[in-house]
């Protein structure tokens, strides 16, 4: 297994620099991860910095609340895939799923995938504000909107991915869509936790320490 090329080495604190972003980069590139996960804003800075290697450039969109209108979610995503992202992680709006207007969370969801072409679409569910059973319709809602990965958590809601969640989406996903779990992996024996129950990405800032873990077991 190649464990690297499960990690979105992630940076999404709003205290980031251009020198952090730059060395987030730089981790890329050296361990071979499978993308960079930054904030929207810094897309048009990874790019060019990326261009020519195999990682690729993951963004989120409405983030981390996921509770901004339509409309601004499609302009967001299509203005960071002109800059260069490749792949779209959109905050679910958590709000509109437990008050249960289920046809805004899948328009919410279908507008942003019928704007993105053949780009990646990862939809945070934000499990820690759920119910198992609202984890299911959150995921059944995903999938009929077409997304290709359902995703745990942001990283900065109460508290991140869990095993029993990520064995809940995988089991609803059916194959139709991948799992991303984010949020509190911190070291090699949980990203492997993870990858046992069904995850097919882990979101982490912690990819190095990860990575290097891993070859020191080899």
């Amino acid at each position: 297994m190649n464990i690297a090329k499960y990690i979105d080495h992630t940076l999404l604190k709003s205290s980031a620099t251009e020198n952090d972003i730059k060395t987030l980069c730089e981790e890329a590139i050296k361990y071979q991860f499978y993308s960079v996960c930054v904030n929207s804003f810094y897309v048009p800075f990874v790019t060019p910095f990326l261009k020519g290697t195999d990682v690729k450039v993951c963004t989120t969109i409405g983030f981390p609340l996921g509770a901004v209108t339509t409309d601004t979610k499609v302009f967001e995503t299509k203005k960071a895939i002109e800059q260069g992202a490749q792949e779209i992680d959109m905050v679910l709006n958590v709000g509109m799923l437990r008050g249960e207007n289920f046809d805004f969370v899948y328009n919410d969801v279908k507008a942003v995938k019928s704007c993105m072409g053949d780009v990646t679409l990862k939809v945070i569910l934000e499990i820690s504000e759920l119910t198992d059973a609202e984890i299911i319709k959150a995921s059944e809602l995903c999938l009929k909107a077409k997304a290709d990965f359902i995703k745990t958590s942001t990283g900065f809601s109460s508290s991140g991915a869990t095993i029993d969640a990520v064995k809940l989406m995988k089991k609803t996903a059916n194959g139709q869509a991948k799992v991303k779990a984010s949020g509190g992996i911190r070291n090699l024996e949980t990203a492997l936790k993870f990858i046992e129950a069904g995850a097919d990405r882990i979101g982490a800032s912690a990819g190095v320490e990860i990575v290097e873990a891993y070859n020191a077991q080899l």
